[in-house]
C-alpha cells in the first residue's frame, strides 16, 4: 500500500487560506504545515527579548514583530512566522496587502525539543537567502544557550556560542548587547 497522495497548493492558494484561519500555518513547497504551540518557557523569553529589543529601538528606523508577521524569503516558496523579527528602515511588502514582509535584519527564533534541528538546519538555509538579513538568533528555550549568527562583508555567517548567564552578545545591526540573564529573565534553567 504506497503512502497517500499529498495536497500541494500554490502560494496564492496558500495566502489566501492564511488570511480566513483562526491557525498560523507555514508553507514550503506547495506544503502546508500548522505551527505548533509555544511553552510557557519560550513566552517567557520572548516576552524578554521583545520588551529589551523594543525599547532600544524606541525613536530609531528599526521594528521590531512578534510571531504575528508573516514573512516570505523571495525567490522562493518559503513563508513563516519567526518568533522575533527586527526590520530596518522601510519594510518590503511581498503584494499590496501588507501582510507579507521581506526583509528582516534580525531573526529570532526560540528552540524546543520539537524545533531545533529545523530552525539550526532547514529554515537556517532558507533564511540565508535574505539579502536584508544580518543575524540570526537561537535561544534554548529548555537551557541556557544562545547562538548567533552573523553575517561577514563577503557574504558568509559567523556563529558564536553563548552558554553562561554572565555572557553578553551584541547584535552589532542595531548595536544592542544583552546577556544570557536578559534572554532568561524569570526562569530557572539549567546552564548548557
Amino acid at each position: 500500500m504506497g503512502r497517500p497522495a499529498i495536497k500541494v497548493f500554490s502560494e496564492v492558494e496558500y495566502l489566501a487560506l492564511e488570511r480566513k484561519s483562526s491557525e498560523k500555518h507555514f508553507f514550503y513547497n506547495g506544503e502546508i504545515y500548522a505551527m505548533a504551540g509555544a511553552s510557557y518557557e519560550h513566552n517567557v523569553i520572548e516576552d524578554n527579548l521583545r520588551l529589551s529589543i523594543g525599547n532600544h529601538l524606541k525613536g530609531k528606523s528599526c521594528r521590531s514583530f512578534g510571531c504575528n508577521l508573516r514573512m516570505q524569503v523571495p525567490g522562493h516558496s518559503f513563508y513563516t512566522y519567526p518568533d522575533i523579527m527586527v526590520i530596518c528602515g522601510d519594510p518590503v511588502f511581498r503584494t499590496d496587502t501588507f501582510d507579507t514582509v521581506t526583509n528582516p535584519t534580525i531573526l529570532v527564533e526560540i528552540l524546543s525539543e520539537g524545533t531545533a534541528d529545523y530552525d539550526k538546519g532547514l529554515k537556517f538555509d532558507l533564511y540565508r537567502y535574505f539579502q536584508s538579513l544580518q543575524e540570526y538568533v537561537l535561544v534554548d528555550s529548555r537551557k541556557q544557550h544562545v547562538l548567533v549568527y552573523s553575517r561577514n562583508d563577503n557574504g558568509s555567517w559567523t556563529m558564536v556560542e553563548y552558554k553562561e548567564a554572565a555572557d553578553r552578545f551584541r547584535l552589532h545591526s542595531i548595536d544592542l548587547e544583552l546577556s544570557l540573564a536578559d534572554c532568561y529573565t524569570g526562569l530557572n534553567l539549567p546552564a548548557a
